[in-house]
């Protein structure tokens, strides 16, 4: 069953992300369904939040869709290379956002394969946020995609996270953000 928009349009980011472990990332594109398991996810907290790319209220082109309502998709160019998918959240002006780190693929692998280069399927296949997106056909044309249409979508397939199966931490490759790279905004499923 694929999320309602009122699971994004709440306030509370971090649980937000917490939440999304578990949860099913789903694309259609060009006709082909892939579907993978969400193991890792960073949240960011907007204005506040010295490692969002909205932090100091910051709006730009690229940053205009964190700034829209909760449930559409906001990815970014990282590096000039990865394209990195990130689930916007709270209400319209209010940038919340929280990057898809990793997954476990679900169906579709031989596509997901494919896209990525690769013939044996083993963890890394999903085991970063770059991969994560290029994996499932996810780029930066995406950005601003309604997460409740057909092309991208989050489904709740009833997967039961235990909170003894997940690691909480600091988010990783921030460290311009000082102490608020330090956070325990950072929430990983465990094998």
């Amino acid at each position: 069953m694929k999320l309602e928009q009122s699971f994004y349009l709440r306030n509370d980011v971090v649980g937000i992300a917490r939440e999304l472990l578990g949860k099913v990332v789903c694309t259609r594109i060009d006709g082909t369904l892939t579907t993978a398991l969400i193991t890792e996810t960073e949240a960011y907290a907007g204005v506040t939040d010295k490692a969002s790319h909205a932090y100091g209220d910051r709006r730009t082109k690229r940053t205009e869709p964190m700034y829209g309502v909760g449930g559409v998709a906001y990815v970014y160019l990282c590096y000039g290379i990865h394209h990195l998918f990130n689930v916007v959240t709270n209400k319209k002006g209010v940038p919340h956002a929280i990057l898809i780190r990793a997954g476990k693929p679900l169906s579709g692998t031989s596509l997901m394969l494919e896209r990525r280069r690769k013939t044996d399927p083993n963890k890394n296949l999903l085991g970063g946020p770059g991969l994560f997106a290029q994996a499932l056909g996810i780029m930066t044309s995406d950005s601003s995609t309604d997460l409740s249409g057909d092309r991208i979508w989050i489904e709740d397939q009833a997967v039961d996270v235990a909170d003894n199966k997940i690691v909480i931490g600091p988010r990783v490759g921030i460290d311009y953000a000082k102490e608020d790279a330090k956070r325990p905004y950072r929430f990983r499923l465990t094998a």
